[in-house]
């Protein structure tokens, strides 16, 4: 008995000794210890330059005296990867089990199909390549391609949702399966039961529920943004909601025309809560999702932001374009980024039917003073916003993927969505390359400010610029964790 007592106690200690990986509790995990590295996935392929894409890892120890600067790369053996979103081979969903670490990064290739394994635990500081699962084999046991977002399973096993097939079709979209030596194991869905479309998931497993959304067909996203292409019914407007872990689909909800292109899904982190919140990027939405009084689900818009009347521009209304969000630890605050308007908003979601602003700040976005594209205000007067610079440069592109430190005081922000999207949009970025800023915020009453003391430059890599995505933690965060 008194090994047992042991353990639970020191289970609670700030990350030493735990039972198995992450936390108890989304509320304990905010009292981790404090972020001192970020791995980031880096781009070169689609802009240029023939060289593999990266795992970048960064310092972020402001102790340290190679702070905010890129401190490692780890190389991709292939070109033509376009790495993209990553997660771990185990998480909080595995905190019960003490044979299970926090060990691997799971790095799909999102237009090669390749996924890496990336070893962070022998050197957190210089990971290293640990298996390639090639995408011929996935294809040929799977018929799946384009994998996108990996979530680890309390069984140990790797979940990778996946696009389309090998020639770019929605149809063929569906869930992969790996074990937990990273072989391919199969589909996880039924058969008959594969989203039209695919993108992101979570699960919530106290609600026997995994909800799935749906980006477009990889044949009209890696061509770039066409918007005949949504006429066309190439970019999808629905989640699916399945059974968990049973894999069928048991509901389709339909956004309509107001939630086109829903990207980003996370429930609430609280694993007995049945609601959380989906961006929709093009009609730029804030949706609410939840489970009503007979068991299904249903949704509503609790966030809307107006497109801007802009000159100058392809369209004469700009949409926000919600690209990335995250939901604080404690469930208490809801950050998204405006890629193409450039502000990043910091929403109170204790009364998740209401959410208030209590923050915003501009980063970057195609109406920034010195762009040739101007904002029309009702009465006609024009309008652009006030961007700073840090340590003297121009911030570039618009901000994009976000990642939040545990305690939730630090936001982090890079400006790539997607090679062939960023050279549409902002031609720039491909030129100059991406960078990282950390964002202070006001835990207490709601704010945000630039920390002037951090500056990533992707703009100065040896290899020249990249392009810089998404980010982790090497001991999780608050869009990989999920509790059960």
């Amino acid at each position: 008995m008194g090994t047992v007592v042991a353990e639970k106690v020191s289970s609670n200690s700030h990350g030493c000794c735990k039972l198995g990986p992450g936390y108890a509790t989304p509320l304990e995990a905010m009292s981790g210890p404090r972020e001192t590295l970020i791995y980031v996935t880096a781009v070169y392929t689609g802009t240029g330059i023939e060289k593999p894409d990266y795992l970048a890892t960064v310092d972020v120890d402001p102790k340290s005296p190679t702070y905010s600067k890129v401190i490692h790369r780890l190389p991709a053996p292939y070109l033509g990867d376009e790495l993209h979103h990553t997660g771990w081979n185990s998480c909080s969903s595995c905190h019960g089990d003490p044979s299970a670490q926090r060990r691997f990064l799971i790095v799909p290739g999102l237009v090669s199909g390749r996924v890496y394994v990336v070893d962070t635990k022998t050197n957190p500081k210089a990971p290293s390549l640990h298996k390639v699962v090639e995408p011929a084999e996935i294809l040929q046991k799977t018929g799946l391609a384009y994998p996108h977002t990996s979530h680890c399973l309390a069984s140990g096993e790797i979940m990778i949702s996946c696009i389309g097939d090998g020639d770019g079709n929605a149809e063929g979209n569906g869930f992969l399966l790996l074990d937990s030596e990273f072989n391919v194991k199969g589909r996880w869905e039924k058969p008959g039961h594969s989203p039209l479309y695919g993108y992101d998931f979570w699960y919530q497993p106290r609600h026997n529920t995994m909800i799935s959304t749906s980006w477009g067909a990889p044949k009209a996203f890696t061509q770039g943004f066409n918007l005949q292409h949504v006429a066309d019914g190439l970019y999808g407007k629905h989640l699916h909601v399945y059974d968990w872990p049973g894999g069928e689909i048991k509901q389709t909800l339909d956004l309509g025309d107001t939630g086109l292109l829903p990207l980003e899904i996370r429930f609430l982190h609280d694993p007995a809560k049945d609601t959380g919140f989906v961006g929709s990027a093009l009609t730029s939405n804030m949706i609410r999702f939840f489970k009503t009084q007979d068991g299904s689900w249903s949704h509503e818009i609790v966030i809307s932001v107006e497109p801007l009347k802009v000159q100058n521009w392809i369209l004469p209304e700009m949409p926000g374009l919600i690209t990335d969000f995250l939901i604080s630890l404690d469930d208490r605050f809801l950050y998204f980024v405006n890629w193409l308007h450039g502000d990043i908003r910091q929403y109170n979601i204790e009364d998740v039917k209401n959410p208030k602003l209590t923050g915003q700040i501009w980063v970057g976005g195609l109406v920034q003073k010195g762009s040739p594209i101007v904002a029309v205000k009702e009465g006609g007067e024009t309008w652009q916003s006030d961007v700073p610079e840090i340590q003297g440069n121009k911030l570039r592109g618009g901000p994009q993927m976000i990642q939040l430190s545990l305690d939730g005081k630090r936001l982090y922000v890079t400006n790539s969505l997607f090679s062939a999207w960023d050279k549409q949009f902002y031609p720039k970025l491909l030129e100059q390359g991406s960078h990282i800023l950390q964002i202070d915020v006001d835990t207490e009453n709601g704010g945000l400010k630039i920390n002037p003391n951090f500056f990533v430059d992707f703009g100065a890599e040896p290899d020249g610029p990249s392009l810089a995505h998404e980010m982790r933690y090497p001991g999780g965060d608050c869009t990989s964790d999920i509790w059960i």
